[in-house]
């Protein structure tokens, strides 16, 4: 389970390191590799929820793809950082999902946030691009509250 007292409601989260490649030259994570991190983190919840998305092409003809993304910055990870990523579902519609995520730095004593997104993604199908229903044996899967969200640390 998660160290993260400060963020209780997450779904999901998941530990990275920070590494010289996501850094810029002072030493700190560049602006948009969070986006990363956040898609890493919310591939990582699929997959805990039984969903793998190249099979998920391949048996459905569909895929995930951002919509939209927000992120607001409140402090910096620099390099060697320990990081947790929060993924928490917003909103699950026909089509889309909408989440908030965080990135938390671990450490000494408490966790800092250092970077919150909204993060909306559309079920499309695959070869058209057009959106599409999300399969239902995956929105059973991810759908909240139904005993199926994920709780867990990589």
């Amino acid at each position: 389970m998660s160290k993260i007292t400060s963020a209780p409601h997450a779904d999901f989260s998941w530990r990275i390191r920070v590494y010289y490649e996501d850094t810029d030259t002072g030493g700190v994570v560049f602006y948009a590799n969070y986006l990363k991190f956040f898609e890493r983190a919310r591939t990582e919840w699929l997959r805990a929820a039984g969903v793998g998305q190249r099979t998920l092409e391949q048996t459905d003809g569909v895929m995930f793809v951002v919509k939209s993304t927000g992120v607001d910055y409140h402090a910096p990870a620099k390099l060697d950082d320990e990081l947790e990523l929060t993924v928490v579902v917003e909103r699950i519609g026909r089509v889309a999902v909408d989440f908030i995520q965080q990135a938390w730095r671990l450490g000494e004593g408490e966790p800092v946030l250092l970077a919150t997104g909204r993060i909306s993604v559309v079920c499309v199908n695959a070869a058209s691009f057009r959106p599409q229903a999300i399969p239902k044996q995956v929105m059973h899967n991810i759908k909240p509250g139904t005993g199926n969200t994920v709780q867990a640390v990589a």
